[in-house]
């Protein structure tokens, strides 16, 4: 049987057909194996490569300190609000000594801009004044890092007049009498700072 004209009892069609599937099914061995032979290699390369990632090391390690300070916690936040002195006379105004401090081990970071820190004053069950009530302007926020015992003290003068929600104007001055002051901030409440305007 010749190469270009293949000899024998069948039609030379069959012998061509015979021809063009062998060759065919050789070109998928070859396909296949470009194919899988990249897939195996990095597969194996992958088990490997996997191994050594498995290895601990202190880049895969996350801490505190690599987070960054957390928000102060309410148990490690101490608050503490002193008056300059226990009674006023009639043209003195009471200043106020608003000091924190961070009670935990690690730093932490707290708002004490007069959005969320307030200072309320109470004449027995009369709300007086808040320190909310006319807050504006860029001391609405004040972000502090708090270091671990630091503590950080701001000073805030009552004028002596009352204050409502919204800020409205011509508020009467307060009364002679005796009142409390409180600071409150991220869920914490100070002990009443007491003293008498006469």
């Amino acid at each position: 049987m010749g190469v270009l004209r293949p000899e024998g009892s069948l039609p030379a069609r069959v012998y061509w057909v015979r021809r063009l599937v062998v060759l065919a099914a050789i070109i998928a061995v070859v396909l296949i194996a470009a194919w899988a032979v990249p897939f195996v290699v990095g597969k194996v390369g992958d088990l490997f490569s996997g191994a050594t990632d498995a290895a601990p090391g202190p880049t895969t390690t996350t801490s505190a300190a690599a987070v960054g300070p957390q928000p102060c916690a309410a148990e490690a936040l101490g608050l503490t609000l002193a008056a300059d002195g226990a009674s006023y006379a009639a043209s003195a105004l009471p200043t106020f000594t608003v000091t924190l401090v961070n009670n935990g081990a690690d730093g932490c970071v707290v708002d004490a801009g007069d959005a969320q820190r307030e200072i309320v004053i109470m004449s027995g069950t009369d709300r007086i004044w808040s320190s909310r009530d006319c807050a504006s302007g860029d001391a609405l926020t004040r972000e502090l890092l708090l270091a671990p015992g630091a503590p950080d003290a701001t000073t805030v003068q009552w004028q002596r007049t009352r204050s409502a929600a919204g800020c409205p104007g011509d508020q009467p001055a307060a009364l002679k009498g005796t009142y409390s002051a409180t600071l409150t901030l991220a869920g914490v409440t100070s002990q009443p700072a007491v003293f008498v305007l006469e």
